[in-house]
This record gives structure tokens, sequence and C-alpha cells, in this order.
């Protein structure tokens, strides 16, 4: 019925979706297990149960919060409403300070304790992370 270049075309328009698609799931599948959510102390008190995945925590670094002894680092994110304590290993940016704005990457142990893994801190007096500034209520 259909000639040999129209099932031929059809057969490569099918392969071309099937490679489309397969791509576009294994794209999706691989962000999924990378995506970090970011939450403010305020969040993790709301939680019902606690996640063992990585995630976010930021706020501002509470005033005279910040402990630092040889090979860790302690503070206090706060949001004005709730806090939560963080330790730390490793390198501290330099523009990590109290009273300033901060993001920090790692695992809960529970509702009031956080172990980091990585640090950001805030870049310059006038930015703010969109999801820190939404979550301090300054929007």
């Amino acid at each position: 019925m259909y000639g040999r270049k129209v099932k031929l075309r059809f057969l490569f328009i099918i392969l071309i979706l099937t490679t489309l698609i397969l791509s576009v799931f294994l794209v999706l599948k691989s962000l999924e297990e990378n995506v970090v959510y970011f939450q403010s102390p305020s969040e993790i008190k709301e939680l019902s149960e606690l996640d063992k995945k990585k995630i976010r925590v930021g706020g501002m670094v509470k005033k005279r919060s910040i402990f630092i002894t040889s090979n860790e680092v302690k503070f206090i994110i706060t949001d004005f409403k709730n806090e939560i304590n963080v330790t730390y290993s490793g390198a501290i940016p330099n523009l990590f300070e109290e009273g300033k704005g901060v993001v920090a990457e790692g695992f809960l142990k529970d509702r009031n304790f956080f172990s980091a893994t990585k640090i950001l801190a805030k870049h310059d007096e006038n930015y703010m992370p969109p999801e820190v500034e939404e979550a301090l209520g300054n929007k």
C-alpha cells in the first residue's frame, strides 16, 4: 500500500521521536537526583517528618553565634522567627560573617541541628538570594 520511501521516512521519524523522548527522560531523571531544596528555619520546624535528602537552609547568621574551633565552625541561622544550629567543617567563604545572609547545604540531624557540607555566603551588601529574601518576608 505505502511505498518504500514512505515506510523509511515513517521509521526515521519514529526513531528520532524515540531518541528525543529517551534523551528528555534521562536528563530529567539525572536532574531529579541532583535537586537540592531550599528551606528556611521556620519551614524546617514545621516539617512533619525528616528526610535524609540533602537540603539548603538559608537565612541570616545570628549575631554573636559564630564559634570557630580548629576543625569546625558552629553558628546559628535565623529567619527572625526560628533558628537552627549549624556545624560545618571546611573552608569558610571570605564574606561569611555575623548578621549577613547565608545558605548552608547539607543534611538535617533533627529540627534544631543541621550538618553543613557547603556554605554559600552573600556576595555583596545589596544581594540576597530570592529564596532567602522571600523567606524573610522582605519582598
